[in-house]
């Protein structure tokens, strides 16, 4: 067998062939509600549920791990796991990460205040002097980032922020505007608390890999497959599940087979999730 046709065989095996090897593609992500969630024991969510889709599509095992953030991005350097889910595409990644072309879904990080102490935000200027609460690990904008005009204080938890915030431990915390807006449900404060209509940025949040690990060609077989599953009636099914919010897409209503479908896909892989 000619020397470039075995190579290209081998590279085919290690980018199209987890399952016929016996492996698994190993992902860690944290929970965060809406995108990946994990309740007794089962996981679920807007990006969880697509992934695991894409990846059964593609004929590919996926054996997950639910962490928080900075132990997942030390696991990736580590080279502990394959990829991660929910990640933003940052030059300071590109030696280590591959990033398909179509992204997970967008995160929109806005600003929430405790009703009894409000502080207007229209930009970087009205944070000086606050301490405002953050997630570790977490990148927000470059200049929200690196200021030094106001203290970024992390928390263990989101549920730990607003916490802090209703006690006044904080000023003002930062998260995803859907996240933030379900804690407000989950924790019952939306009487204590609200959400400031400024986006401090938005970001697009992707599946990625890691680079020289034989996956290439998977990670743009993975790009082009989510970006068609994201033009089926099944994604703006989850999408409407998850975040109640309407996707228009050019196919026509979901039909009782597609439903039945995404479900079972999605039950077939929450059995390994964990």
């Amino acid at each position: 067998m000619p020397l470039a046709f075995r190579l290209l065989f081998a590279a085919l095996l290690a980018c199209l062939s987890f399952s016929a090897l016996g492996e698994k593609i190993r992902i860690v992500t944290e929970p965060w509600a809406p995108y990946v969630m994990v309740e007794n024991g089962k996981a679920s969510g807007l990006d969880y549920d697509t992934t695991a889709i894409v990846f059964q599509r593609l004929g590919i095992d996926v054996q997950w791990q639910f962490l928080p953030w900075k132990r997942c991005l030390m696991m990736l350097q580590q080279g502990e796991a394959d990829g991660a889910l929910d990640i933003f595409k940052v030059s300071e990644r590109d030696d280590l990460l591959l990033y398909p072309s179509e992204p997970m879904s967008d995160v929109n990080w806005v600003l929430f205040q405790a009703n009894a102490r409000p502080h207007p935000f229209n930009s970087l200027d009205d944070l000086k002097g606050l301490t405002v609460g953050v997630s570790p690990g977490y990148l927000y904008s470059p200049e929200f980032d690196s200021s030094t005009t106001f203290i970024r204080e992390p928390a263990p938890s989101h549920e730990a922020n607003f916490g802090k915030l209703i006690r006044g431990r904080i000023d003002l915390l930062v998260t995803d505007r859907r996240l933030g807006q379900q804690m407000l449900d989950q924790l019952k404060l939306r009487d204590q608390v609200s959400q400031l209509p400024t986006v401090l940025s938005t970001r697009e949040q992707f599946l990625a890999v890691r680079r020289n690990a034989g996956m290439d060609l998977l990670v743009q077989r993975f790009g082009a497959e989510l970006k068609r599953f994201k033009r089926e009636p099944a994604y703006a099914q989850l999408v409407a599940h998850y975040t109640g919010e309407t996707l228009q897409t050019p196919q026509q209503s979901p039909t009782v087979s597609s439903a039945i479908s995404v479900e079972k896909t999605v039950e077939q892989h929450e059995r390994s999730a964990l």
